[in-house]
């Protein structure tokens, strides 16, 4: 079975999980919570390779906000099309916690996100985003009092952010790149940390299904603002492009839809964190793709803080379990 057959099973029987229950996962035991192992390490490689396909895109003349939007419009339409008995969320206020879900998960942080890897290197967005579960640690500490920030999330925070500054170094001094590109991607890790926390709430009272589509919806309601006032938009006639339109469904389909989707589900499943432990992979696949892909180069300070990034949030998960 082709890498892509893989991916479409995992993603169907995951999907077919959410939908039947707790009975479902005690029956299938240790099988099942494989197959949701694998579908978690599949998402994390398609968000790895899913930079380089937003790099192509620019590269032929796309803006940020409207490959997010297409990107997200997609996916909305494909998931309203097996998941759409149910349109409105039990509260207002569970409605707002959506839409917060559709800005920091969606429109916030793609558009920093794309905009970031047009200032810089497709490896450097995808290494600052790592970032983002120590971001969530920092944040839930200073919300929650109760839980107070642990050795590790301390430790690893310091490493990772040193991590941070080499990979900035590297791009600004060495390369000549703007480092507004680097901020950019911290500002998206932190916005995806914002998301986390609001999805936690949200978890224990809806289907992964129906989160993924309202935080598809919401997000792309609240980038059409953005995207109305952005200039040079493309013609219709250029998403139809051979070099435009198979990273536009890849992104559509598995990088958003399909992804989102088989990765909420896994961390329903898995617990938060075994499935964050995955996004480590993240960053390297998009390592090796924007290498052979692109040809872009990483320098010996590239690498250290390459190095850094991923040693700190590793750090800080393994001292927070070990020490808890």
């Amino acid at each position: 079975m082709s890498g892509v057959g893989n991916f479409f099973y995992v993603c169907i029987y995951v999907m077919t999980q959410s939908k039947m229950g707790r009975n479902a996962h005690t029956a299938k035991g240790n099988s099942g919570s494989l197959l949701f192992h694998v579908g978690a390490l599949l998402t994390v490689m398609a968000w790895g390779v899913s930079f380089v396909s937003t790099k192509v895109l620019l590269d032929n003349g796309l803006r940020p906000a409207e490959i997010y939007v297409y990107r997200f419009t997609l996916a909305y339409l494909m998931l309203l099309a097996v998941n759409h008995r149910r349109l409105l969320s039990n509260s207002v206020r569970d409605e707002v916690l959506f839409m917060i879900c559709g800005l920091c998960a969606g429109s916030i942080y793609f558009i920093a996100e794309n905009t970031a890897i047009e200032y810089t290197l497709v490896s450097n967005v995808s290494l600052i985003v790592t970032t983002s579960p120590l971001i969530t640690a920092l944040l839930v500490g200073v919300i929650y009092k109760s839980e107070r920030l642990g050795l590790g999330t301390m430790a690893g925070s310091v490493i990772a952010f040193l991590g941070v500054a080499c990979v900035i170094f590297n791009s600004s001094f060495v390369v000549k790149m703007n480092p507004i590109g680097d901020l950019l991607s911290l500002s998206a890790a932190a916005s995806w940390a914002v998301y986390s926390l609001v999805l936690k709430k949200l978890n224990a009272l809806y289907s992964v299904m129906f989160i993924s589509r309202k935080t598809f919806f919401y997000g792309i309601i609240t980038a059409l603002p953005y995207m109305l006032f952005e200039p040079g938009l493309s013609s219709p006639a250029v998403l139809l492009d051979a070099a435009v339109l198979p990273h536009l469904l890849f992104l559509g389909m598995f990088a958003s839809m399909l992804a989102y989707v088989v990765w909420a589900q896994a961390v329903k499943r898995l617990g938060a964190v075994k499935a964050s432990n995955y996004l480590y992979f993240s960053p390297i696949v998009t390592l090796i793709a924007s290498v052979f892909f692109l040809g872009e180069h990483i320098t010996v300070v590239g690498y250290i803080g390459c190095a850094l990034i991923l040693g700190g949030v590793w750090l800080g998960d393994l001292l927070n379990r070990r020490f808890r």
